[in-house]
């Protein structure tokens, strides 16, 4: 199976000037993780008298040193080289998952010209650290292929209504939000064809800076006009659970500051506080943890797949299900901050499924 990457390219260019110069994010990140040139050279496959000259190249364009060095304890990066790593970090959270997406259009159109066939599951699912791990074991099959697109919770199964994907990914809060969730299913999945396949839990809440510093512990705290928001976007299944969130407690969108800064995903949001251009942020455990935050829960989700009962037969799909009840994914999600493997694999009809929903609210 084809396998295509978009990379993007940091290239600074001064006003009047031919001259150009590419940084490149990744040394200048894994310098500021280690300390050490050497292991920042190695991580990128180049000598370190290299990196050592494009890290001068670099501070002779931008006439401010990237790094400081002290005798005996390495180097480290200057708060200018600080700000340009953490633009990095927020780049690939939030064009990453597009980028994906963008690559996987192409795949797919290109495909036809080629010789390799394998079978393609259709995947249409909102970004999620669990789903990007199916992914990447998926990829390492042989001759079965991954269509994955990043969709909202709300287009995947219309999605799979229409006939456009395999598989539909859906989350569903726990508690007093569940029945907006179970009224959307009901809506769109189909009792008599589609069947519904658990897959993992996941803890929603705030993430803040370390530590905690405005002491927020709920909804309420943001909406004063002072605690800085960053949100995620209108389409996106988080957002709608946020608003959700705003409406349970009565609090005005309008009343909170930043809630018109959006970005695409949970890691871009986690980024964005991390970076200290917001106060806090709402999302998955999992995404604050990867940026150092702190993270508040505020509630649980599960996370399942629909599909037609007519492809759980088929064998493509016995080895999705081989995977997720492997050892090495339930150890790939154990691993994940606030993400449990709950029943995963298991296979319910509709029915069975609301009524469960319906009997845990």
């Amino acid at each position: 199976m084809l396998h295509i990457e978009i990379e993007t390219v940091w290239r600074f260019h001064k006003e009047g000037s031919p001259q150009s110069v590419v940084v490149m994010l990744g040394v200048l990140n894994e310098l500021r993780k280690t300390g050490k040139i050497t292991s920042a050279a190695r991580d990128a496959g180049l000598s370190y008298r290299h990196v050592w000259n494009l890290i001068e190249q670099w501070t002779q364009f931008f006439g401010v040193p990237l790094i400081e060095t002290q005798r005996g304890k390495g180097s480290r990066l200057t708060p200018f080289g600080e700000k340009l790593v953490w633009a990095g970090e927020r780049m690939q959270a939030r064009l990453g998952p597009q980028l994906e997406n963008l690559a996987q259009e192409l795949a797919t159109e290109i495909k036809p010209f080629l010789h390799q066939r394998p079978s393609v599951i259709r995947v249409h699912a909102s970004h999620g650290f669990a789903v990007a791990k199916l992914r990447e074991l998926l990829d390492r099959e042989s001759g079965i292929g991954v269509d994955l697109r990043y969709v909202s919770n709300q287009h995947s199964l219309v999605s799979l209504a229409q006939g456009a994907c395999d598989l539909s990914g859906v989350h569903l809060p726990r508690g007093e939000l569940r029945a907006q969730g179970i009224q959307a299913c009901k809506e769109w999945l189909d009792p008599r064809q589609d069947r519904i396949i658990s897959f993992v839990t996941r803890e929603m809440g705030l993430m803040v800076k370390r530590r905690n510093p405005l002491n927020i512990s709920s909804v309420e705290d943001i909406a004063d006009g002072k605690v800085r928001f960053v949100n995620r976007d209108h389409d996106s299944g988080t957002r709608l659970l946020f608003d959700q969130l705003l409406a349970l407690h009565g609090i005005d969108e309008a009343r909170i500051n930043g809630a018109q800064q959006i970005e695409f995903t949970h890691a871009a949001v986690a980024a964005y506080v991390a970076s200290g251009m917001a106060d806090v942020a709402f999302g998955v455990e999992a995404a604050a943890r990867q940026f150092g935050l702190d993270f508040i829960r505020l509630l649980t989700e599960d996370y399942v797949f629909a599909c037609r009962q007519t492809f759980l037969e088929t064998e493509p799909m016995r080895r999705v299900l081989d995977i997720m009840t492997g050892s090495e994914f339930q150890k790939a999600v154990a691993a994940l901050p606030g993400y449990k493997a709950t029943d995963t694999g298991v296979v319910h009809s509709v029915k069975e499924f609301l009524n469960r929903l319906e009997a845990s609210q």
